[in-house]
């Protein structure tokens, strides 16, 4: 089942037509791609792997993974950038939006067309829509037998999200609940928030160090990661224990 948020008034023209889009997609072996995210060695790298991938996948700007701890408490375990996270936050301060729902109803995909004009979540949308996301779309993590969370792919354009777009994402959520499910119990969820929350520390240290916005932050800690061939997490750590990069 797929929700959109209501229509609101005519707008300016959309994004560009569907070629256009195809081209924004990196062309990325979805087998392989399912593949990497059952060989991820525990629940942080299946988290990190999950975002990115379905960053690429759909030719998104960003995307992120919202988990479910417990009864009343979510948090975002893993993101492609710290706007994400703000995004994220800010449904669990207002009580509302794409995520939430999905995280509630897991037989539901749920796209927001343009986040100035939606009316299903207003005091979210308009939020975010002040971050510069324009597109959302969320789909659950989940199994037949448990709620893990959700998987939300965001985008500076209007309506920038099709069909394709929502089997890809639909195809990599199921695949990564099947993952979840192999190697997540509630403390490795919990251990995945903690591994998010030291990525803040560091990406602090580094904003304050350098002078530079959290953005900029989080992708220093990224490309460090890459370059290093080791995890985020791992990264953060270094830079929490050395009290800035090696290099310094």
């Amino acid at each position: 089942m797929t929700t959109d948020s209501p229509a609101g008034p005519p707008e300016a023209p959309g994004p560009p037509e569907d070629a256009e889009r195809t081209r924004r997609r990196d062309p990325l072996d979805l087998a392989q791609t399912v593949l990497a995210l059952h060989e991820a060695a525990d629940s942080d790298e299946t988290i990190e792997r999950i975002a990115a991938y379905s960053r690429a996948a759909v030719g998104c700007d960003d995307a992120g993974v919202m988990l479910l701890l417990g009864r009343n408490q979510v948090d975002t375990a893993g993101a492609t950038s710290d706007t994400v996270v703000r995004a994220h936050d800010l449904q669990i301060k207002l009580d509302e939006g794409p995520c939430l729902a999905a995280l509630e109803h897991t037989e539901t995909i749920y796209r927001v067309e343009d986040t100035t004009t939606d009316t299903q979540w207003p005091r979210w949308s308009a939020a975010v829509a002040d971050l510069g996301y324009r597109s959302v779309l969320s789909v659950p993590l989940a199994t037949k037998s448990r709620r893990y969370g959700s998987l939300n792919v965001y985008a500076f354009e209007p309506r920038a999200f099709d069909q394709d777009d929502m089997a890809v994402t639909m195809i990599l959520a199921r695949h990564a609940s099947a993952s979840l499910a192999a190697n997540l119990d509630i403390e490795g969820l919990r251990k995945a928030v903690d591994a998010r929350k030291l990525i803040g520390i560091a990406m602090g240290m580094i904003m304050e160090r350098y002078g530079i916005d959290a953005d900029r932050a989080f992708d220093v800690l990224r490309r460090l990661s890459q370059a290093e061939n080791i995890k985020l997490r791992d990264v953060a750590r270094q830079v929490v224990e050395d009290r800035g990069l090696s290099h310094d």
